[in-house]
């Protein structure tokens, strides 16, 4: 039995069946794919490592910018210590300079699905571009819907508890380096239109950068904090943008999409933010999976699936801020 075999069945009832049979027979009409949506910040990630830490998958990114290579603080990348050993796809990849289309993210992202699903293993795609998920689910011949079935998961946090959380953590971006990361990629002739450098942080101190060091030090201190707070300002933007969309392909297309409110989990702190997670985020969508994959009509999450989880440390807390 391989490794997905044991872990799948934390997910069985006593008695239950063999997940090869039941979940990736090569006799189904249709293999079976999670989706995890939500606005930045909202807790995707965290969330997508948890279900595939006991669920034998492997994540593909769908963020339009964290595909390409650098500005790992500025794009708010996963790190290698909070993928907590899940195989991540299409993850810092790319050139900063190339382009990345909706179709570019649609062909490699077919290609990656069937490179996961032959190795017996789940495909779980997470990230806030929703105009690429899109783009993969409802093609012009709807091919994808034709060979999978999907499972749409959505994380939601209150508009002004998120914007509070959002702005917060682009102050502790710039803590962690994100001014001298950025500077990196500065040039006076930058196209803003182009690659990376089409990210929220990345424009935003172009000011600071090309007129800096012709300034004062009061006049220079007041172009970063305009920068920080146009960051800010934009990250909140973003957010409504991406839970306008959501909205619109629940309501206008008719996405089946499984609401899951985090918004305890921002107000509290520590041992309660994480009971919190448990009991609104993980162990919903945990239930929502299970029933999807095994086509159950009603399933209760095992009682000893809490236990067999990995411990929540400052990785896995980490995590909740993508």
């Amino acid at each position: 039995m391989n490794l997905m075999c044991k872990e799948m069945k934390t997910l069985l009832p006593s008695g239950g069946h063999n997940h090869k049979m039941d979940v990736f027979n090569p006799r189904r009409q249709k293999e079976k794919v999670v989706i995890v949506m939500g606005a930045t910040g909202t807790g995707k990630s965290r969330l997508s490592i948890d279900l595939a830490t006991h669920l034998g998958a492997e994540i593909i990114n769908s963020d339009k910018m964290q595909v390409y290579k650098g500005l790992d603080i500025a794009t708010n990348k996963i790190t290698e210590e909070e993928q907590r050993g899940v195989p991540h796809h299409l993850l810092g990849i790319l050139d900063p300079n190339a382009d990345f289309t909706a179709t570019d993210f649609c062909d490699e992202t077919s290609l990656t699905i069937e490179s996961i699903l032959g190795r017996d293993r789940l495909p779980i795609i997470v990230g806030g571009s929703n105009s690429y998920i899109e783009a993969l689910i409802d093609d012009y011949d709807y091919k994808f819907r034709s060979k999978y079935e999907c499972c749409f998961l959505c994380v939601n946090v209150s508009t002004p508890v998120l914007h509070s959380f959002v702005s917060k953590r682009v102050d502790k971006m710039v803590e962690n380096g994100m001014v001298d990361e950025v500077r990196e990629f500065f040039h006076p002739n930058a196209d803003y239109g182009k690659g990376i450098r089409r990210a929220i942080g990345v424009p935003e101190f172009d000011k600071y950068f090309r007129y800096g060091p012709f300034l004062d030090e009061e006049t220079k201190a007041r172009l970063l904090e305009q920068a920080v707070e146009e960051i800010k300002n934009n990250n909140c933007k973003l957010a409504s943008r991406q839970l306008e969309k959501i909205q619109r392909l629940r309501n206008v297309k008719g996405w089946n999409l499984h609401p899951l409110d985090a918004t305890e989990v921002f107000r509290k702190r520590g041992k309660e933010s994480n009971e919190a997670w448990e009991k609104f985020v993980y162990e919903p969508s945990a239930q929502i999976v299970r029933q999807f994959l095994y086509n159950y009509a009603t399933a209760e999450v095992p009682a000893n699936l809490g236990a067999m989880r990995v411990p929540m440390g400052s990785a896995a807390l980490a995590a909740a801020t993508h």
